[in-house]
């Protein structure tokens, strides 16, 4: 078994129920989704011209490996509306990353863990920390100093109540 961290973040229609419907999908397709971080407003980050985000993380066990996950995200992704060939960090209807692994770096033609934009996004550091406080990167990096790195003026994350419901959880 693999255990992922996922991003997940959406800007268009209902963001919350786009989020919380990939995390159902995540645990029927039979991946243990384990947690669910807050959930959190964001301000586009490379595309400024759109809505605000919503982004959240899990941390995920799954017996498939890194590049079967993607394909995996990648069709839940289009189950849930996204289109594939849309704008570079355009708006979204869902979006789903593999962030880390704990099995450490991985890397092929299509996917590189962790994320290579992770030590620069707020908005996927913060939901991070309410997860694994103490989460590191492979080079030891801990998320915790990367995500005080940045200033907080400069990517505005807040936190958005009520949160996410983890999938299998009571009440969920």
């Amino acid at each position: 078994m693999e255990r992922y961290w996922i991003g997940l973040g959406a800007n268009l229609g209902d963001r919350r129920a786009a989020i919380q419907a990939a995390l159902e999908r995540l645990a029927a397709a039979g991946h243990d989704v384990e947690a669910v971080s807050g959930l959190y407003e964001t301000a586009p980050r490379d595309l400024a011209d759109q809505p605000p985000f919503l982004n959240a993380a899990a941390r995920v066990r799954s017996a498939l490996g890194p590049r079967d996950m993607l394909a995996a995200l990648k069709a839940l992704e289009a189950g849930l509306g996204r289109d594939p060939g849309g704008v570079r960090f355009g708006p979204r209807a869902v979006d789903c990353d593999i962030l880390l692994r704990e099995g450490g770096p991985w890397r092929d033609e299509a996917l590189e863990i962790p994320h290579p934009r992770l030590a620069e996004r707020r908005f996927a550091l913060v939901p991070l920390l309410d997860l694994d406080p103490g989460l590191a990167l492979p080079d030891g990096r801990g998320v915790a100093a990367l995500a005080a790195a940045i200033d907080p003026a400069a990517q505005p994350v807040r936190r958005v109540e009520p949160g996410l419901r983890r999938p299998g959880a009571p009440g969920g």
